[in-house]
């Protein structure tokens, strides 16, 4: 069993939408079919801002899923085209709503900090957004899905601010969390997990040399799996390819299903260039052959952690089969 995150099933591609244009046909239910034969038995989509938040708690009552609500660090400017407060009083009350039940809300976020791209929010704008939404999950007790890309030492100081830095936060109501589709360096890594939070990588999370051997210091009772599709695929410019040139047919006709490019689909196959979830096969292959151990321990401590990090504890009665847990993020 295994549980990645992030995975951005309201993303148009996989409607087949592909940057405002028709390519091929609304395939979505087969890219829940190929997840599923690859072992994903549930999801966690991602909200990356109050209307993708709204589409993804939609998307995951219709298919039994679960689902984050918050708003990503780019969209962080939204909050100032409402009334001041407007917008995270619509997110708390929308995740007031969505607290039990299929469908549910099991985490608040995307939020954090993205330094690498101030061209759709500042940093003002960021940092308050992020404060808000520290706010929130102490208020509902919920985990952060935490995004954090060039900007680790304010991250940091909002999470100490928040006294979310110690036990994510237990003393004052925090459920700690998941720093997720994470690049950061090895000693960054480490602070996270010493303030008690999870990591999750995928493929952008193993471009390098360097990223490869911070992946293998995360330790296992500490590892979340996701893929960030439509995104962050492993692909072969990546030091993770040695590694995947290893995989066994079998498991890559499952996470690496052959594929079409979206204007030649066709029926059955995936569409060239779009991550898909059933992919997460490949990100636990790679962290298995970094570790030294094998794929079903990766899994399952993978598997085990997810359900920890999101209080998803009725899946425990799904211990019985190989399953796979993706979360789906909207950004």
């Amino acid at each position: 069993m295994t549980s990645p995150l992030a995975v951005n099933l309201t993303d148009p591609v996989f409607r087949g939408l592909h940057r405002g244009h028709r390519k091929h046909p609304d395939d979505f239910e087969a890219v829940l079919s190929r997840a599923k034969a690859a072992g994903v038995e549930s999801q966690i989509i991602t909200g990356g801002s109050l209307s993708e938040s709204r589409a993804a708690i939609k998307l995951a009552k219709e298919h039994s899923l679960y689902a984050t609500i918050g708003c990503h660090p780019t969209r962080s400017s939204e909050l100032k085209k409402q009334p001041e407060g407007q917008y995270i009083r619509s997110l708390d009350k929308f995740i007031s709503e969505n607290l039990t039940g299929p469908g549910r809300c099991v985490a608040v976020g995307e939020c954090g900090l993205d330094y690498d791209r101030l061209f759709f929010s500042g940093k003002e704008d960021q940092k308050k957004a992020f404060r808000a939404q520290l706010a929130l999950a102490k208020k509902y007790h919920l985990p952060l899905f935490l995004h954090s890309r060039a900007a680790h030492l304010d991250f940091i100081a909002l999470l100490i601010e928040a006294e979310m830095h110690e036990n994510g936060g237990q003393a004052v109501g925090g459920r700690g969390g998941v720093a997720h589709s994470f690049t950061g360096t090895i000693e960054e890594m480490e602070e996270l997990v010493g303030m008690g939070y999870y990591i999750s990588v995928n493929g952008c999370s193993m471009k390098t040399e360097e990223q490869l051997e911070m992946v293998k210091r995360i330790p296992l009772d500490k590892l979340l799996l996701e893929t960030d599709a439509p995104w962050c695929s492993l692909t072969g410019g990546h030091a993770s390819k040695e590694h995947l040139t290893l995989l066994p047919s079998h498991l890559r006709n499952l996470y690496a299903p052959l594929n079409r490019q979206p204007d030649r689909w066709e029926e059955g196959k995936a569409v060239k260039g779009r991550n898909e979830p059933c992919a997460i096969g490949l990100v636990a292959f790679v962290v298995a052959r970094l570790k030294g151990v094998s794929l079903n321990e990766v899994a399952e401590h993978a598997w085990r952690n997810t359900i920890a990090c999101f209080a998803l504890h009725e899946l425990e009665a799904e211990e019985g089969t190989s399953t796979t847990v993706q979360s789906t993020s909207t950004v």
